[in-house]
């Protein structure tokens, strides 16, 4: 299958940004923002459509700060996108707004899904069983989301230091599970 021209082109810009080169990631931000702005737009009703460069703002913030969560071997829109997804729905929550539009009705802007991500997705669901359904959330939102502790500590109603112990205890029972110790 051969890839799409808008990954290609954003995911060699992140890969050139990364490994340390400005200009490339000044053209990376510009053109995720211009890909940006007509998704939020879709998704914004009349009422709240001034508060889409916002959101394009807080999303190319949110790539900046994590950027170097990005997994060089996976699709650069695919991550994006669950980054605007994620400012999109914190928007929403913010507004206490009723959605119209499902939000699974809108494809990820350029990626597509293929068998093995969703063996992966399987493969890492079944190993967060293992863990109780919170903690388990939690390592999802952060190591595997990108969301903040902050982010993640908020959605559930804890404090950071709970989410952090949390995790780290998760993390730390997983592996001792997986890595033939036990726990």
């Amino acid at each position: 299958m051969q890839a799409d021209p808008t990954e290609t082109r954003l995911r060699d810009l992140m890969l050139a940004s990364l490994d340390g080169d400005a200009a490339a990631y000044r053209r990376l931000l510009a053109d995720v923002g211009k890909h940006l702005r007509p998704y939020f737009a879709r998704r914004l009703t009349p009422a709240f459509a001034s508060h889409a460069e916002d959101l394009v703002q807080e999303t190319l913030l949110a790539i900046h700060t994590r950027r170097m969560t990005y997994d060089r071997n996976r699709p650069f829109t695919a991550w994006m996108h669950a980054i605007a997804h994620h400012k999109f729905v914190d928007h929403v929550r913010r507004q206490s707004i009723r959605l119209t539009v499902p939000l699974e009705d809108d494809p990820p802007i350029a990626a597509h899904d293929d068998n093995e991500d969703a063996l992966s997705r399987r493969d890492l669901d079944n190993v967060l069983e293992q863990v109780p359904p919170r903690t388990s959330d939690l390592i999802r939102r952060t190591k595997v989301e990108g969301a903040s502790v902050a982010e993640a500590a908020a959605a559930h109603g804890i404090s950071e230091t709970a989410a952090k112990v949390s995790i780290h205890r998760g993390l730390k029972s997983l592996a001792a599970r997986f890595a033939g110790g036990s726990k």
